[in-house]
Formats: C-alpha cells, sequence, structure tokens
C-alpha cells in the first residue's frame, strides 16, 4: 500500500502493446484507402449504409427527415431502390475525385472573393439581382435525329451567355468551348396550336436517349397530345468537354456550379421565349434531380407558367456536399473557409431558396422519394415550405425510383391535365 499522501506510482506502459496496436491501426488504414480506391470494393459501403437507414426508419431517428414528411411501411421494393441510391454514391464518391490540399486554398480563396463582390453589388441582400434578362431566341437552327424509334428536331443556338464582370471562376468556365453552343430537342406535332412542356435533365444525362426515358417523353407526346421541348444543360450532353456528362458542373469546383446553374437559367429562358413563339395554348416546366433546381429557379422568373413540376429536387449544393462528403473533407473545407458560411452565402444568388417564386401558387407541384439517399428528402421539404406548401406527391422510393414509380407518373399526368397541359 502507498504511504499517505503519496500517489501511487503509474504503470510504465508495455510499449511492445502500443507499438503492435499503432501497426494495427496503421495497416487497417492503408487496407482501407486501398479499397477506397477500387469502385467495386466501394460497393460493398452500401450494405451498411442501407442497413443504417432502415434503422433509422424503424426507430424514427431518422434526424436529415422533417416531421411534416410522412412515414413509409419497408419494403422489399423500397428497401432496393435506396440501395441503388447508396450504390450509385458509394461508386461516385471515391478518392480519385477527392480534392488536392491545393484545391482547397484555390476555391477558398476564389469563394471568398466571390462573397466580398456579391456583398458589394448587393447581390447577397437581393439574389434574384445577379441574374441578368436573356435576349429572345429567334431562328435557332435545325436538324434532325433518330432516337428510341422515333424522330425528332434538333435546336441549336449560341448561348451567349457572359458572366458578370469579376465574377471568380470566369475564365474557366468560359474556356469549355463546346459548352457555348446550347442545344435542345423537339416532339411536335403537325397543326392546329398545342400545350407545350420544356424538360430539364438531371445531372449527368442530357442525351437524348436517357431523357427520352426519364421524362417518359413518348407518353406525354403521343398519349397526352403534348409538344416537348427538352434542353441539354450546360457542360451536359453534346455539350461536355470532358468524357463524363456534367462533371465539370457539380464538383468540389464551387464556382463552376454557380456559373453552370446561372448560364442553365440563361439558356432555358431563350429557350422558352423560343417556345412561346409557337403559341401554345398552355406552357409549363417538368424538371428532375438537378433539373429540379433549375425548374425551381426558372419559377422565380417567369411568372406565365402554367405549372412548374419539380421532381426529387436538389435546392442546396453546399449542404449536399457537407451531407455526402467524408468527415475529413468537411473539416478541411471548413478550415480553409469554404464550407464555413462562405460557400453558402455565395450559393444564395443560385439558390431557390432565397428567391420568391414569381409562378402563381396553384402552378406548383412538387414529387419526392421518400427514400432519396442522393438529392435527399430533406431538400425537396424545404423547397416544398419555402413554396408555402404546394400540392405534392411524397412516394415510397429512391432518387432513382421515380423512373418505375406508378404514384409518380400518376401526380405527372393528374399536374399536367389539371393546369390544362394535356392536349
Amino acid at each position: 500500500m502507498a504511504a499517505a499522501g503519496l500517489a501511487e506510482p503509474e504503470p510504465e506502459p508495455d510499449l511492445g502493446r502500443v507499438d503492435s496496436f499503432a501497426w494495427l491501426v496503421g495497416v487497417y488504414r492503408e487496407v482501407e484507402k486501398r479499397l477506397a480506391h477500387q469502385p467495386l470494393a466501394r460497393l460493398t459501403t452500401a450494405l451498411p449504409r442501407t442497413a443504417r437507414w432502415i434503422t433509422e426508419e424503424l426507430t424514427g431517428r431518422d434526424e436529415d427527415r422533417p416531421a411534416s414528411v410522412p412515414r413509409v411501411r419497408l419494403t422489399a421494393s423500397l428497401i432496393g431502390h435506396v440501395m441503388m441510391d447508396e450504390s450509385i454514391m458509394a461508386l461516385a464518391v471515391g478518392p480519385n475525385r477527392f480534392p488536392r490540399r491545393a484545391d482547397y486554398e484555390r476555391v477558398g480563396g476564389e469563394l471568398g472573393r466571390a462573397r466580398a463582390l456579391f456583398e458589394e453589388e448587393g447581390w447577397l441582400d437581393d439574389p434574384a439581382s445577379f441574374h441578368q434578362a436573356p435576349p429572345p431566341l429567334r431562328n435557332p437552327a435545325m436538324t434532325r435525329g433518330w432516337a428510341l424509334g422515333r424522330s425528332y428536331e434538333r435546336l441549336w443556338w449560341p448561348s451567349d451567355y457572359e458572366p458578370r464582370l469579376g465574377v471568380p471562376g470566369t475564365d474557366r468556365w468560359l474556356a469549355f468551348e463546346s459548352n457555348r453552343i446550347a442545344s435542345a430537342w423537339v416532339l411536335r406535332h403537325p397543326g392546329r396550336e398545342r400545350p407545350w412542356v420544356v424538360c430539364i435533365h438531371g445531372f449527368g444525362t442530357g442525351s437524348v436517349f436517357m431523357d427520352l426515358v426519364s421524362f417518359h417523353a413518348a407518353h406525354l407526346h403521343d398519349d397526352l397530345g403534348l409538344n416537348v421541348a427538352a434542353i441539354v444543360l450546360p457542360v451536359h450532353g453534346t455539350r461536355k468537354p470532358s468524357r463524363l456528362s456534367g462533371e465539370e458542373f457539380l464538383g468540389f469546383e464551387l464556382m463552376n456550379s454557380v456559373h453552370g446553374i446561372t448560364q442553365s437559367l440563361w439558356d432555358v429562358r431563350r429557350l422558352l421565349s423560343w417556345v412561346r413563339a409557337q403559341h401554345p395554348t398552355a406552357l409549363g416546366v417538368f424538371g428532375v434531380s438537378m433539373g429540379g433546381l433549375i425548374t425551381a429557379m426558372v419559377a422565380a422568373f417567369e411568372s406565365d407558367l402554367d405549372l412548374a413540376l419539380v421532381g426529387i429536387p436538389m435546392v442546396d449544393f453546399p449542404e449536399l456536399i457537407r451531407h455526402h462528403a467524408p468527415l475529413h473533407l468537411q473539416m478541411r473545407s471548413i478550415e480553409h473557409n469554404i464550407l464555413d458560411g462562405t460557400a453558402q452565402d455565395v450559393h444564395r444568388v443560385v439558390s431557390p431558396l432565397a428567391m420568391a417564386p414569381a409562378v402563381p401558387f396553384e402552378a406548383r407541384a412538387i414529387f419526392a422519394g421518400l427514400g432519396d439517399r442522393l438529392a435527399t428528402t430533406e431538400q425537396a421539404h424545404r423547397l416544398w415550405m419555402h413554396w408555402d406548401q404546394p400540392e405534392v406527391s411524397w412516394f415510397p422510393g429512391s432518387h432513382v425510383g421515380y423512373l418505375w414509380s406508378e404514384k409518380v407518373w400518376r401526380f405527372v399526368d393528374s399536374s399536367l391535365e389539371s393546369r390544362g397541359l394535356a392536349g
């Protein structure tokens, strides 16, 4: 026993055990790092992430689910849809796409300069004033194409988008030469004037083949009698400057997303001016995923739309980075003045949540997946609240699951028909 008033000496550490533990941690981290570089190995993370989602649903502990969003009955189909979302995310988020240390400094510097400029110009207080009204689109070039057994028209025109003077990232964005020519494909009926719907695709698509499927365009055209015009968003499809469609749009180059969303709004508004010149009997815009964000932006500027239909939308890109990025990327981004509020402030100018909708309340409609693991249910809910809780369909599926959801397509048909958009 130790003498009174004297502390017992601490036992000497077992240096052999400490060394062994450090060695095991090092081996684990090295194995984890190597596996992370293998896409098929990363797919294995989809299973535990899906299991965690199931647990949160069963216990009611999903912190990202707002209280006003209904809960769903877990089914094999829904779990399979969630697994698809998680698999897509596992493949997309790999170390080869992580920023390097020098990228943090450069991106943080661009965002800091952008925030100072935006604040000085008053664009943070009035985000809508950041955007310039585009000139009408007149006499686009027209060609014809063929996809999935049907003929379509193709429109081509110079985008003529020019960023505001001094906005960081301008030179990089304008260097994408293939992006300077805007494009849309069209399905229209001969003869009498009809309703038109302008479709806006999601991230990574933009090909006629994919977007004919994404919007059930044959059904809209053949069964509902609509004329359909589908935009190709900046750096997507025929406009992409690299192998992956949309790669330059959404990523760690956060000023790219500011330019991309701004140009998307510009290009869609020009296409709408051309559609109006065709004398539509009614006019709607229908966007999914990232196209849902662009649709919501359009709805803040175009007051004469009969329908602004937003599906599985993302509306807050910095928040999506925070939600999906590994912890170390989040911490470094905060350390380099990126996700510390700087990116959030800068993206106010391209956020529909920072702008009042111009379209009337009865023209607004939203559908969203209760198991959406990509754009997340929470983002759709934020838009729904900002839009004063318009007509909404919460379907039991995931982000990609809307393609097969009968509930979604009944809602789409009903939204179009009730606004006079079924010919």
